[in-house]
């Protein structure tokens, strides 16, 4: 009975931390996954590879390869994956496409790692001088977070400038 409480508890103060902190939550889909480690009860801990979509630059996809842990606790969400991520990002379309004006820097993803304190980051920069896009990975933590971190770049073509704020 205290578990079901718990649980209940522990869901409303992620929709709550959700809707108050106004954090960007990732639509990713899932491209694959290796089995990296057996275990006797619930899901092996494994690596999985997301693709996310970046929302203002249509035509660009970023790729993103993490540790999910398995067990009882990875099988019911409450486990905590470890903070080491890789990133890939490419132009996947024939042409980009911006949908607005991009600030300089911007977190475009986030996603849960943890049940309340972590998250893991893809954060867009924008090097205007190369006309590029540089796409960042890292894990925060409400006390202490990782300097783990892993970078990307997107070279977009001299006709397409990129529409800065």
């Amino acid at each position: 009975m205290r578990t079901k409480y718990l649980v209940l508890i522990v869901s409303l103060g992620l929709g709550l931390a959700a809707i108050t902190t106004g954090s960007v939550q990732a639509a990713s889909e899932q491209v694959g996954e290796v089995s990296t480690a057996f275990r006797w009860v619930g899901r092996n801990d494994r690596v999985v590879v997301e693709a996310y979509d970046d929302p203002k630059v249509q035509g660009i996809t970023c790729y993103v390869s993490r540790a999910r842990t398995g067990g009882v606790k990875g099988t019911v969400g409450l486990a905590e994956d470890r903070a080491e991520a890789s990133i890939a990002c490419r132009q996947v379309a024939a042409t980009v496409q911006f949908s607005a004006k991009l600030p300089l820097q911007e977190d475009v993803f986030t996603e849960r790692m943890s049940v309340l304190f972590k998250r893991l980051h893809i954060v867009r920069l924008v090097d205007p001088k190369r006309n590029t896009l540089v796409y960042l990975t890292y894990s925060d933590k409400l006390v202490d977070g990782s300097p783990q971190n892993s970078v990307t770049a997107v070279p977009v073509p001299a006709s397409s400038p990129i529409p800065l704020k």
